[in-house]
C-alpha cells in the first residue's frame, strides 16, 4: 500500500512566493503564485490553505473543489482537464494519489499525520502520484528558477496491462480574480508577434498551433492581468509553453470564478499510445509574475542568459547574402561582397540558400545536401578561406527538415516525404516535409550535414524551416507524426552541436515561424522575420522581446526599399531599428554610395562601442500615449548608462511632443543625456534648446547636391544633467522628426 504524502512547500526567489498544498496525498495545488510573501509559518500556510476553500454554492458538488496543477475531472473541475484519454474507453478520469515527493534530490518522508513545511528559495520539486485502479503513474516537476520563473512539467506512464492512449496531457496554473484581461500575440508572415487584448471572461480563450512549427501567428506568451496594465504597471501572469511542434494555450475561467492559464503539447490523433511501461513527458510550462509587462518578460530574458551556452553581448556583426544575390551564386559577386563587408566593420558572412544540388530556384534541389559541382566547381573553399583571410566568421544555410520532390533524394525515397491517405500534401514554397522520424531519413540528413561542417570551418549555421506541416503522418500507414518530428529536429540540433560545440545555429522558419524556449534550448538566435522594413521591424522586435532578450534576435540592415513591402527608409531609421537586436546586414552593398558606405561604418562602430548594453542591458519599454511613438531602452545592470530609441512610426495629432520619460533608471544618481550624432541626421527634426547643438553648416553644399539631411556639431556641452529621479518622474522634450524616422539617446550617470 502507497503512503501518501502530506507537505505544504513554499519557494520563494526574486521577489516571487510559490506555495503548494500536497497535503493528504493529493496532487500538488499551487495555492499562491504570486508577489513574495515573506517568512511564513505552518499556521500561516494552513490558514491560507483552507482560506481558499470556497463553501458549496447550490447545484454544486457536495465537497469543495480542489484545483491541482493538474486539473482533475474527479474532483468536480468542470474545466479542462488536465489528463485526457483512455484505454478502449476505459480509465478515463483517473484519480492520483501523491505518494513520493523529493525536493532538490532528497526524497521528503510520507506517513506524517501532521503536515511537513519545506521552506525553499530556488528549488525544484519532483513528485509522483498513482491511480492503481487505472493504471497510470503521474510524475510532476515543479521548479521555481533564479529568475523567478515557475516552470512544470509531467510525465505519465502506463503502468496497466493494455495499451492507454493519450489524448492530451495539460497543466494549469491558478490565477486570481484581480486578472480581468488578457493579452497575447498573434501575426502572419513578415508580421509577426502583433499584441491582441481582451476581457477574461466566462469561457475558454484557446490558441492552438497545428502547424507543425510554433506559428508566426502563436501566442508566445499568454498573459492575464490586472485591467489596463501595460509595461511599467499593473500585476501580470504569464505563461509559455516550451515546445516547437504543436502546441496549446489557454485562459479558462469557470462560472464558479476559479481562472488559470495554462498549455501543453497538442497531440494530433493516435501520436501518444502508451505500450505498458511506456511514458510520455510533456513540455515545460513556463510562469512569469510581474509588476508590467517589462518585468515578466525580464524573467525569460535571465533565464535564457543563465543557460550553460550563453551567448553573450559580444554578437558578431552579420551579412546575410540572401537579399543582395538571391539564388544567383558566382564567386567574383560574392567575394566581392565579402570585401565590402569586412571594410565596414562585419565580422560573420552567411551564404545562403542556392549553393547545393540542383538549387538555382526554388523548385528543385532541397535535400541534396552536396555542394553543386555546376556553381562551386572548386567547392566552397575559395570563399570559405577569403571570409576567413578577411577576419570574418563563416555561416551557412541550411533546410534540414525540408525537400523539393525534384531531387535526387525524393527519388530515392519518396517514402520519406511526410503524407498520410494515401496522398501527398498540399505543396508549399514547392516543397514537401522530410519525416526524421524515420531512422534512416534521420541518419541521413545527420550525416549529409556532419560532412559539410567537418569539410569546411563553418562557425554557423542558418537552420530554416519554410512550410507548416500539413498531413504530417508516416508512410505507408500514414499515422500522425509531428510529435515525433520535433523530438527528431531536437536530437539532430543537440548531436550537431555535441559533434562541433562551437557552432552556432538561428532559428529561421519563414522568418519568425518557430520562436519558442524550446528550440532556444538548442539556438542561439532567432530570426524575427522575413520581413526587415524597419516601420514593420520596430513592432515585431518589441513585442518578440517579451520573450526573448536583444542579442537573441536577428536584426539586419535592410536595403533602401524593402524587398517586402516596398518601403523606402533612410538609413538613420534602418541603422537605428537594427542596432537593438543581434545587428546584421542584407543589402547588397555593392549598389550603396560613397556615403551611404561612410555611414553604415559609423553605424557599426557605434554598435561595437555599445554592444555590450545594447546586448547585455534590461529592457525598459516605455508606455506613451501617443501611438505614432515607439519608444524603448536597454538600461545596464547596474543603472550606470542606458541608450533609449524613441521612432516615429507615423505622423503624431499634435504638432509638439511631450515629454520623454527615461524609465528605469536609478532616482539617487545623476546622469547626462546626449542625443547620437550618428551619420545623417532623421528628417524633419527639430532640435530641442537641451540638445545644445547647432547645424553644421561646412556640409550645407553637400547637403542640398546630394540630398542628405543636415548634420549637426555640438555648440556647447552637448545634453543636460539631471537626477534620475527629473529624468524618470518629469522627463526632457523630445524633438520632432518626419516618420520613419528615430532618434537614439544616451545616458550616462556623471556621479
Amino acid at each position: 500500500m502507497n503512503t501518501p504524502v502530506n507537505a505544504l512547500v513554499v519557494l520563494r526567489g526574486d521577489s516571487v512566493s510559490v506555495v503548494v498544498d500536497l497535503l493528504d496525498g493529493r496532487l500538488p495545488a499551487v495555492v499562491h503564485w504570486g508577489a513574495d510573501l515573506g517568512d511564513l509559518t505552518t499556521d500561516d500556510v494552513l490558514a491560507m490553505v483552507r482560506a481558499g476553500v470556497h463553501p458549496i454554492a447550490p447545484n454544486l458538488v457536495d465537497e469543495p473543489v480542489r484545483l491541482a496543477l493538474l486539473p482533475e475531472h474527479h474532483t468536480g473541475w468542470v474545466g479542462r482537464p488536465g489528463v485526457s484519454g483512455s484505454r478502449d474507453g476505459g480509465d478515463w478520469s483517473p484519480r492520483f494519489t501523491t505518494t513520493g515527493l523529493r525536493i532538490d534530490g532528497e526524497p521528503v518522508p510520507t506517513g506524517n499525520e501532521d503536515p511537513v513545511l519545506i521552506a525553499k528559495g530556488r528549488a525544484d520539486l519532483a513528485v509522483t502520484a498513482v491511480d492503481d485502479e487505472a493504471g497510470l503513474e503521474l510524475g510532476l516537476t515543479i521548479e521555481l528558477t533564479d529568475s523567478g520563473l515557475l516552470r512544470s512539467r509531467a510525465m505519465i506512464t502506463n503502468t496497466g496491462a493494455d495499451v492507454y492512449r493519450l489524448d492530451d496531457l495539460v497543466l494549469a496554473y491558478p490565477v486570481p480574480p484581480e486578472a480581468a484581461e488578457l493579452l497575447d500575440l498573434t501575426g502572419r508572415w513578415g508580421r509577426e508577434r502583433s499584441p491582441q487584448r481582451l476581457d477574461f471572461v466566462v469561457g475558454s480563450h484557446v490558441r492552438e498551433g497545428r502547424k507543425g512549427r510554433t506559428g508566426p501567428d502563436a501566442a508566445t506568451v499568454l498573459h492575464a492581468g490586472t485591467p489596463g496594465f501595460n509595461f511599467a504597471g499593473g500585476e501580470v501572469w504569464g505563461v509559455h509553453v516550451a515546445w516547437s511542434g504543436n502546441h496549446t494555450h489557454y485562459a479558462e475561467q469557470l462560472s464558479t470564478g476559479e481562472r488559470v492559464i495554462g498549455g501543453g503539447e497538442l497531440l494530433l490523433p493516435g501520436e501518444i499510445a502508451l505500450a505498458p511501461g511506456d511514458g510520455y513527458t510533456t513540455p515545460w510550462l513556463y510562469g512569469s509574475y510581474g509588476i508590467g509587462l517589462d518585468a515578466v518578460a525580464r524573467r525569460f530574458h535571465r533565464h535564457l542568459r543563465a543557460r550553460r551556452k550563453s551567448v553573450g553581448p559580444d554578437r558578431p556583426v552579420t551579412i546575410n547574402v540572401w537579399e543582395a544575390v538571391y539564388f544567383n551564386h558566382e564567386l567574383g559577386p560574392l567575394l566581392d561582397l565579402a570585401e565590402r563587408a569586412a571594410a565596414v566593420g562585419v565580422e560573420r558572412y552567411v551564404l545562403d540558400d542556392g549553393w547545393f544540388g540542383s538549387r538555382r530556384d526554388d523548385f528543385s534541389g532541397l535535400g541534396d545536401w552536396t555542394v553543386s559541382k555546376d556553381v562551386w566547381p572548386n567547392g566552397l573553399h575559395p570563399l570559405v578561406d577569403r571570409v576567413h583571410e578577411l577576419g570574418m566568421q563563416f555561416g551557412l544555410w541550411f533546410e534540414p527538415e525540408m525537400v523539393n520532390l525534384d531531387s535526387d533524394l525524393a527519388r530515392a525515397h519518396p517514402d520519406w516525404v511526410m503524407a498520410t491517405g494515401g496522398r501527398l500534401p498540399v505543396p508549399s514554397r514547392h516543397q514537401q516535409v522530410l519525416n526524421l522520424g524515420i531512422p534512416a531519413c534521420y541518419d541521413h540528413i545527420r550525416d549529409a550535414m556532419l560532412a559539410m561542417l567537418d569539410e569546411y570551418v563553418i562557425d554557423y549555421i542558418k537552420w530554416d524551416h519554410n512550410r507548416d506541416l500539413i498531413d504530417a503522418g508516416t508512410q505507408p500507414g500514414g499515422r500522425a507524426g509531428v510529435h515525433a518530428q520535433t523530438e527528431a529536429v531536437y536530437r539532430l540540433l543537440d548531436e550537431l552541436r555535441t559533434a562541433h560545440p562551437a557552432l552556432e545555429i538561428e532559428s529561421c522558419s519563414s522568418g519568425g515561424a518557430r520562436v519558442d524556449l524550446g528550440i532556444l534550448e538548442r539556438t542561439d538566435r532567432v530570426w524575427v522575420s522575413d520581413c526587415i522594413d524597419p516601420h514593420e521591424r520596430q513592432q515585431m522586435m518589441r513585442w518578440t522581446q517579451q520573450l526573448l532578450p536583444p542579442e537573441f534576435l536577428g536584426a539586419h540592415i535592410a536595403s533602401g526599399s524593402s524587398h517586402t513591402t516596398g518601403r523606402s527608409h533612410d538609413l538613420n531609421f534602418r541603422a537605428a531599428t537594427s542596432i537593438f537586436g543581434h545587428l546584421g546586414i542584407e543589402w547588397d552593398l555593392r549598389t550603396a554610395t560613397p556615403a551611404e558606405i561612410d555611414e553604415l561604418a559609423e553605424w557599426i562602430a557605434f554598435y561595437k562601442h555599445h554592444r555590450d548594453l545594447l546586448l547585455g542591458g534590461d529592457l525598459v519599454r516605455l508606455d506613451l500615449p501617443d501611438p505614432s511613438v515607439m519608444a524603448f531602452g536597454v538600461v545596464a545592470p547596474d543603472r550606470s548608462r542606458a541608450v533609449y530609441s524613441v521612432a516615429n512610426v507615423d505622423r503624431p495629432l499634435t504638432a509638439l511632443r511631450g515629454r520623454l520619460r527615461f524609465a528605469g533608471l536609478d532616482p539617487e544618481r545623476r546622469y547626462r543625456v546626449t542625443p547620437s550624432l550618428v551619420g545623417a541626421m532623421p528628417s524633419g527634426l527639430r532640435p530641442p534648446l537641451w540638445w545644445g547643438v547647432e547645424r553644421d553648416l561646412s556640409h550645407e553644399l553637400e547637403e542640398l547636391t546630394s540630398g542628405r539631411p543636415p548634420r549637426l556639431v555640438a555648440a556647447h556641452d552637448t545634453g543636460v544633467v539631471l537626477p534620475g529621479s527629473v529624468l524618470m518622474g518629469n522627463g526632457l522634450t523630445d524633438a520632432p522628426v518626419n516618420p520613419d524616422h528615430a532618434l537614439i539617446y544616451l545616458v550616462d550617470a556623471v556621479d
